[in-house]
């Protein structure tokens, strides 16, 4: 009996599809659209107002019954159909019948897709849907509100989505009657005063220019309104205080959290700044800073160490650990002024060091202490990721974070993680004497293209850097003072004996502890805080920026962001900014140098994107050569055929300084010919950006024209062309 059910519903859809694919076939096999066009309502006005003035109810349910058919097929027509309405019933029965119409086409469209789809996308994608079907059950007609208000979006396409989706058909058919009908009224009334239209001169009447102004103003006025309405819903359970102590208050102290209250109080807001740790956050602290100050040791170890490579007497180059960390705090130390308490004090920034709390949208208690601000800047940034791996609570296990609290030689070191931070880490600590196992479940560096990561574990490879990838780890085990990481390869098992452990799997936001979750701030699948683009989170005065949101975990996208957010909160009502993410810079300092900016090649046929290659190789450069240092190479995708850049990586000395000039280029439309009639200082390794141009230059020369400069040549030294020296080819 259930089969038969099954079948009969098969059946049953089988049918409705053929039924509207004969349809729709019809109608573009007579050319039926040809009758929804502005330029046949006009030729065809007289007759229907005729027939309007002769028969007025069968003529209005003739129209809405085409009406509907349009709808509910999703066929093109339907805006012009509003516009004949007005035009001949006017705009009071227009919008009545245009209303019914469309709404009741819509539903049938609605259905069908829910009939037809519904079952088997849900079967299929349930699993990735589950988020927006909760969603929907939760506050449907609310989304389905706002897209029906927005006339620019396509109305058929919300028709069949939403029939793949939980709500109920009386919901979306009277969310879609009121959600539509300011928009049918804007429409009618546009359409009523065409159909006045009798001469030139009617077209600057008073009525015609107010309809053509609101078809302008509906859809930003709609989408003002809507965000108005979504701003009280979200706030509502919070009135604004009438006095607030801040314009802004930001919470953290990195360089999102510099940045932001920097700019606010260079346009002159009281902003206050609060910090629970230090002052610079990660980046000055256990990031960038310290990283790159002992890279550069253990670089000039291992320049040490090829001395004979530049002519010089090998010597034995030895380490004193502990020294090189202690240089590293001092370094640190040295920074440390730029980001401190006085020298923001000094900018204006009220310093408040404890730990911060969100208590409502305009309230944030720091160690008992309230303060009340008109917005909020979170910037809490974000730490190292510990994983849930058998036996790890067994061992002390380092982070980039702790790491920086060594003094001894590390031993027998496993960095787990191929990514920016556990090459960067593991490189330096092998040259500083450190005997280094790095074990990665894919490939190193899995951002970058397969070239890139290949030049680089061939480097840790001929460094002795013990490379293990197409590992996945397992557990750890300790018995007897041994400490082994226990890895599996293809199906078998991996033993890695080590001293310390050292993890760098990536970082996660700092989202818990300070009130997010109570308040309700909304998260990404990720973990981050959910922002739009004008970096606000659901919340429409609390803004975000940094590691803590993504999408990019940088340093300087952080500060990047901070512009945006500083501006969107205190300047909002009157302008507000997308955040631009379209030229985003980085690089991973190992040696050599990996920077990249744009499009890498995975990415670019990943999103179906047309490319061409062109290489570089800095074997070929002079500095690099008299450097010692010619290894690495610049690549450049551009669109087949054009100098446009999509994208650049940079393997290389210096790679990250290099990648500059791309960034500009990218950043301001200028392609590669522009580079290339750029004079680069020689020698320079900054070269390699204009030879890369140049290369892409003789690959597209204009071979038919140097056919003709060749021969125009020819004829100035006196030479006959080759043509006009050859034999006739006469029958002999």
């Amino acid at each position: 009996m259930e089969s038969f059910s099954v079948t009969k519903i098969l059946r049953s859809r089988l049918t409705l599809l053929v039924v509207i694919a004969v349809l729709v076939g019809l109608f573009f096999l007579f050319d039926l659209d040809r009758f929804l066009t502005l330029e046949y309502a006009k030729s065809q006005r007289e007759a229907l107002l005729d027939a309007y003035a002769a028969n007025r109810g069968m003529t209005v349910a003739i129209y809405m019954g085409i009406y509907i058919a349009v709808t509910a097929l999703s066929l093109p027509g339907a805006a012009i159909m509003t516009l004949v309405g007005g035009a001949v019933f006017g705009l009071a029965v227009g919008t009545v019948a245009v209303s019914f119409a469309s709404t009741i086409g819509a539903t049938l469209a609605f259905l069908v897709a829910r009939f037809l789809l519904r079952d088997s996308v849900q079967q299929r994608f349930g699993d990735k849907l589950r988020a927006i079907n909760e969603g929907v059950e939760k506050d449907g007609p609310f989304y389905l509100f706002t897209l029906r208000l927005i006339p620019a979006f396509p109305f058929f396409v919300i028709n069949l989505v939403m029939g793949l989706t939980p709500i109920r058909t009386l919901q979306f058919f009277l969310v879609s009657q009121v959600g539509m009908l300011p928009g049918t009224l804007v429409y009618v009334n546009a359409g009523s005063q065409l159909g006045q239209l009798e001469s030139l001169s009617g077209i600057l009447s008073p009525g015609l220019i107010f309809s053509f102004v609101l078809l302008g103003l509906f859809p930003l006025l709609a989408r003002k309104g809507v965000a108005i309405y979504k701003r009280r819903q979200v706030l509502k359970r919070f009135p604004p205080p009438a006095h607030t102590d801040y314009n802004l208050v930001v919470i953290g102290a990195g360089s999102g959290g510099l940045v932001s209250a920097y700019i606010a109080a260079a346009v002159k807001a009281k902003v206050a700044l609060v910090e629970k740790h230090q002052m610079g956050g990660d980046c000055l602290n256990t990031g960038c800073v310290p990283s790159k100050a002992l890279i550069r040791s253990a670089k000039m170890a291992a320049y040490g160490r090829r001395a004979a490579d530049y002519g010089l007497e090998q010597g034995e180059v030895g380490v004193d650990f502990a020294a090189v960390m202690e240089r590293v705090q001092r370094v640190i130390g040295k920074v440390a002024p730029h980001d401190s308490v006085e020298r923001y004090t000094d900018l204006g920034v009220e310093v408040i060091q404890g730990e911060a709390t969100l208590r409502s949208p305009y309230e944030v208690e720091v160690d008992g202490r309230v303060l009340t601000t008109r917005n909020i800047v979170v910037a809490t940034g974000a730490r190292p990721l510990v994983p849930d791996l058998p036996g790890l609570e067994k061992v002390d296990y380092l982070t980039s974070d702790t790491v920086w609290n060594l003094r001894e030689n590390p031993g027998r070191l496993v960095v787990l993680g191929g990514g920016p931070i556990g090459c960067e880490l593991a490189q330096a600590f092998h040259r500083l004497g450190a005997q280094v196992t790095q074990v990665q479940r894919r490939r190193l560096m899995p951002r970058e293209d397969d070239d890139v990561a290949e030049l680089i574990e061939k480097r840790f490879r001929a460094e002795g850097i013990e490379v293990l990838t197409g590992h996945h780890t397992r557990r750890i085990e300790v018995a007897d003072g041994r400490k082994v990481l226990v890895c599996e390869r293809d199906g078998e098992e991996v033993q890695v004996e080590f001293d310390t452990l050292l993890l760098a799997l990536g970082r996660q936001a700092n989202v818990t502890g300070f009130g997010l979750e109570e308040l309700g701030v909304a998260l990404t699948p990720r973990g981050t805080v959910a922002a739009d683009p004008f970096l606000r989170t659901n919340f429409p005065n609390i803004y975000v920026v940094g590691d803590v949101t993504g999408p990019y975990q940088f340093t300087h996208t952080a500060s990047h962001q901070a512009w945006y957010a500083a501006v969107n909160a205190l300047f909002g009502p009157f302008k507000t900014f997308r955040v631009d993410y379209s030229v985003i810079p980085w690089a991973t300092f190992t040696d050599p140098e990996v920077a990249r900016v744009g499009l890498s090649e995975a990415e670019a046929r990943e999103k179906g994107i047309r490319y061409e290659v062109t290489r570089y190789g800095l074997d070929d450069l002079d500095r690099a050569i008299a450097d010692d240092e010619d290894h690495g190479f610049v690549k450049v995708l551009t669109p087949p055929g054009k100098d446009r850049i999509l994208g650049v990586t940079l393997v290389g000395a210096h790679a990250g300084d290099l990648i500059a000039e791309f960034v500009l280029a990218m950043k301001h439309g200028l392609g590669l010919n522009k580079i290339l009639g750029t004079i680069h200082i020689y020698p320079t390794l900054a070269e390699a950006n204009k030879y890369a141009a140049g290369q892409w230059r003789r690959a597209h020369q204009p071979e038919l024209v140097l056919r003709w400069v060749e021969r125009f040549h020819r004829r100035r030294r006196g030479e006959a062309s080759a043509e006009a020296t050859e034999a006739p080819n006469t029958p002999g």
